[in-house]
């Protein structure tokens, strides 16, 4: 017998919808959902290696237990139970000694994060941590400081913009199905697109306009574009006048900075800059200068991603089709939303070990900042932490200088690593929970945010192969186990359903016929005469007060990047369509789409070192090397080298993946204790390496 049974992605952190068809309780065809327009029936590679990956051998089949030292790779199965009684033993010995705050919980974030945030509470820990600040904490904060909303309180009307203006946005390869489409949909119908980034990515391909910026620059750009449409009045200055505080400072501020000492800084020529800024006016408000998804780069990156928040602003393309929108959740369509699982947990009264909030009062409690958790782990201030659960996150390879991570997670102890896949901070786990492949799992309802929004369920289509078991029910299970039923009272994924849904007026059935349901048949605009924004003056604030009194200046002037020494080069890295934050790496179909990266090396750099397109070449930063394939190129500047990310495994257990390439955060030494002062964001960006010829 067939059916259809509607779901949520998983191979990635966007969890697309999709729909897959199952027979005699195997699954057969995978898809978008269709019933969602913006998705229709596209997948991406990603989606289509699900059944690959619920297959596979090579990856945790049942709980685990370490047997050796950390690292080494000697483990047993273990049945559920007993893995169980293992990490409730020693948590419950942990809590008694240094208390439940000493525990550490991270994952990738996202709309499920609901129950695990609500799992770390339970044990008396103010310490959930995702991975943003490998990814977007600088723009978030930047947008605070700005808007006094987060990064993920506005989107984009790709389909309908004049202009889309992307700084290293590479929007066609790191994707989200319905985005990219729409991104497309907006080229079809007319608008240019500038690209900004000094490798040409996939993205360059479709850009009317590409600049290979000097790495570093993005902010000595955006000033020079900023000078350009202030001193020229290229902006909306009734929207200005009506919401913008700080205009009149702020052009005093650009004074100094002219496209002729933008073009000096970062290659591109003043009159390509004034021409670029005269569009803008002709294409305003219908533009988009997208403030950054993975911006995790340089030391300045969430100055540069203020500035491009501050043009949105100046360009009045706030709430405005072919522009930004604020994402419309159930009350802006009349309806109650889904019930909080952390609600259910007391409140935990605790300073945050990575200090977000204290130590550093600009910074966010929610995502926390994982780099400064390590500093509490390596130094016990403010207190010790001792316990890591690590959630389909890792650590290893999204962080810089995996060998440093190693010596500071050594010091716990206990590590329980929850996954799919055996990555690289799994195999360095104590425990190893295997989840169930998203194919196999429920989880808890979703709200999403949009023009329409509505509530998503991903439900499992078909049973599982292994010993494995969902997330879910992992965490209720510990969480009864440590005496905490009463946080918990779900016997079943239904129970959870039902819960969250009982203030909304829906059922579970609802979900059956789309996997979806929208609380609104129309877009939903706010008037733009009444907006409304989250700083203390209600209007956006190129000044902001309040974080210039926590240390955090509103306007710093430009300091130039740091140049590679002699004979070296900024090693950038990136990703294309068939990764997946490191997973797609031994996966049996994408690991043949992608076996392995090379070094992307300029044309002329590499004539000077006798460099060949092809040739193996010795990549050097400390005491790290390793030997990678040249790919000779005139599509990256000449002072920068490019690798993929996600390469270079030492797990052996990833038959397919281990030793393929080379492991771009190895060659970030001593970048874990260096990030972006005001946002928070690690300086992924901020490494040089040798390159020899072999």
């Amino acid at each position: 017998m067939k059916e259809t049974k509607y779901s949520i992605c998983g191979m990635c952190a966007v969890r697309c919808p999709i729909s897959v068809q199952v027979e005699d309780g195997k699954p057969i065809w995978i898809e978008g959902n269709s019933h969602d327009g913006g998705m229709g029936r596209s997948l991406c590679a990603k989606g289509g290696a699900a059944f690959a990956q619920r297959l596979d051998k090579q990856r945790p089949t049942a709980p685990l237990l370490r047997m050796g030292l950390r690292g080494e790779g000697q483990w047993r199965e273990a049945s559920w139970e007993e893995a169980y009684e293992y990490i409730t033993s020693r948590l419950n010995t942990i809590i008694t000694e240094h208390g439940g705050r000493s525990i550490m919980f991270s994952d990738r974030g996202g709309p499920f994060a609901d129950l695990r945030q609500a799992f770390v509470k339970s044990l008396g820990s103010p310490n959930y941590i995702n991975h943003d600040c490998t990814c977007g904490r600088n723009v978030h904060h930047a947008s605070k400081s700005v808007y006094g909303l987060g990064r993920k309180d506005f989107s984009y009307d790709y389909e309908n913009a004049s202009h889309i203006v992307l700084f290293g946005r590479n929007i066609t390869e790191s994707l989200k199905v319905k985005e990219v489409k729409n991104f497309l949909k907006g080229i079809k119908n007319g608008a240019r697109v500038t690209y900004v980034d000094p490798r040409a990515s996939v993205t360059a391909g479709k850009a009317s306009r590409y600049w290979q910026i000097k790495p570093g620059t993005d902010y000595a750009l955006l000033l020079g574009i900023a000078h350009c449409l202030v001193y020229n009045n290229y902006y909306d200055i009734d929207f200005a006048e009506k919401y913008i505080n700080g205009l009149s400072e702020f052009k005093t501020f650009l004074g100094p900075y002219t496209p002729e000492w933008a073009a000096a800084e970062t290659g591109i020529s003043a009159d390509e800059i004034e021409t670029f800024c005269r569009e803008l006016n002709q294409d305003r408000p219908k533009v988009i200068i997208h403030p950054g998804w993975m911006l995790a780069r340089y030391r300045d990156s969430f100055h540069a991603s203020r500035m491009i928040h501050i043009l949105n602003a100046l360009l009045g393309n706030i709430e405005q089709p072919g522009g930004l929108f604020y994402p419309k959740g159930p009350k802006d369509a009349g309806k109650s939303g889904l019930k909080s699982l952390a609600a259910l947990v007391p409140a935990v009264n605790e300073e945050r070990a990575d200090g977000c909030g204290t130590r550093y009062p600009q910074w966010d409690k929610g995502a926390g900042m994982l780099q400064t958790a390590y500093e509490a782990i390596d130094s016990g201030s403010p207190y010790p932490v001792k316990a890591y659960f690590v959630h389909r996150h890792n650590p290893f390879i999204a962080l810089p200088d995996t060998n440093e991570q190693r010596r500071i997670l050594d010091k716990l102890d206990l590590i329980v690593a929850v996954d799919v896949n055996f990555s690289e901070t799994a195999w360095f786990a104590d425990v190893i929970l295997p989840e169930n492949t998203f194919v196999e799992r429920d989880d808890i309802l979703r709200t999403e945010k949009g023009l329409k929004p509505g509530f998503g369920r991903r439900q499992q289509c078909v049973k599982p192969i292994n010993n494995t078991k969902a997330g879910w029910e992992i965490y209720i299970d510990l969480a009864k186990r440590m005496g905490k039923g009463d946080c918990f009272p779900f016997n079943s994924i239904e129970d959870i359903w039902q819960y969250q849904l009982q203030d909304t007026g829906l059922s579970v059935t609802d979900f059956d016929a789309k996997g979806f349901v929208k609380l609104s048949s129309q877009a939903i605009w706010y008037d733009r005469d009444k907006l409304k924004f989250g700083t203390e003056s209600g209007k956006i604030e190129i000044i902001n007060q309040k974080w210039e009194a926590m240390g955090i200046p509103s306007l710093p002037p430009y300091e130039a990047p740091e140049q590679p020494p002699e004979g070296s080069f900024r090693l950038l890295f990136g990703r294309n369509g068939y990764q997946a934050h490191g997973q797609h790496q031994n996966n049996p179909i994408l690991c043949e789409l992608l076996d392995v990266n090379k070094l992307w090396i300029n044309t002329a750099a590499a004539k000077k070192l006798g460099i060949k397109d092809g040739d193996q070449v010795l990549v050097t930063a400390g005491e790290e090397q390793g030997k990678i394939a040249a790919y000779v190129t005139d599509l990256i500047h000449p002072e920068a080298v490019f690798m993929l990310h996600g390469f270079g495994t030492d797990v052996p257990a990833k038959k397919r993946s281990f030793g393929k390439g080379l492991a771009d955060q190895m060659y970030m030494q001593g970048k874990l204790k260096e990030w972006d002062k005001a946002g928070g964001g690690l300086n992924l960006a901020e490494s040089f390496v040798t390159v020899t010829p072999v």
